[in-house]
């Protein structure tokens, strides 16, 4: 491995994948911080109607069987290149684990609880913020976290878009092959996005350990 700790060692290299690594967090937040807003209302609304559930499930199921490359090269001629069809497509793809989640994590709270706090008078909007999406809470997290790892991963294919990102190394290293350095890029690009992974998913660990009583937890 010393071609490769050679590879890292080397300025520029860590400049340039510190800076996609900034790109590549921009790339999953965004998306990601979209998907929630759009999942939590699009969950709600399942939940709160039989009739709508089964479509809202099926159409945010449906974006996640379309291949990355595809949903991408369909909105270039719409958006550009760039990272606005990435973030369009991360988004549509983080929404499926968010909405299900949020659906089952309503589906999960305790009748006898929400019906108490109906019999003290609260009202159906009351009742959903201080009762129903508190207790539902650790299902929607695991919901998001799950989309924050699969949005990490997808992002990486937004290079073949001319979006930012790890990807960026990843492709350079492919587009080099067999060249010197091109195993480098390679694995450079794929380690960076591994660690960011297990960054994330540390992070919401420890959001889940700050947010969620310790009885609920266990």
């Amino acid at each position: 491995m010393t071609f490769f700790t050679e590879y890292l060692a080397d300025p520029r290299t860590r400049d340039a994948l510190f800076e996609q690594t900034l790109e590549h967090i921009y790339l999953t937040a965004v998306p990601v911080g979209m998907a929630v807003v759009i999942g939590l209302f699009l969950g709600i609304l399942a939940h709160r109607s039989p009739q709508l559930r089964s479509p809202i499930l099926s159409v945010v199921s449906t974006f996640l069987t379309i291949p990355s490359l595809a949903l991408f090269a369909i909105l270039i001629p719409i958006v550009g290149i760039g990272a606005t069809p990435a973030i369009i497509a991360l988004t549509l793809y983080a929404l499926l684990p968010i909405v299900r989640n949020t659906v089952s994590g309503l589906f999960s709270v305790d009748r006898a609880v929400v019906e108490s706090a109906k019999g003290m008078g609260m009202s159906a909007t009351m009742r959903l913020w201080k009762i129903e999406l508190p207790n539902a809470w650790p299902v929607m997290l695991a919901g998001v976290r799950v989309a924050t790892l699969l949005t990490i991963g997808i992002a990486a294919i937004a290079a073949l878009v001319g979006g930012p990102g790890l990807g960026q190394e990843i492709f350079t290293g492919i587009r080099r092959i067999p060249a010197t350095g091109s195993l480098e890029s390679l694995l450079g690009g794929t380690l960076f996005i591994v660690i960011l992974a297990v960054l994330f998913d540390l992070f919401y660990l420890a959001i889940g350990r700050l947010t969620i009583p310790r009885g609920i937890r266990e």
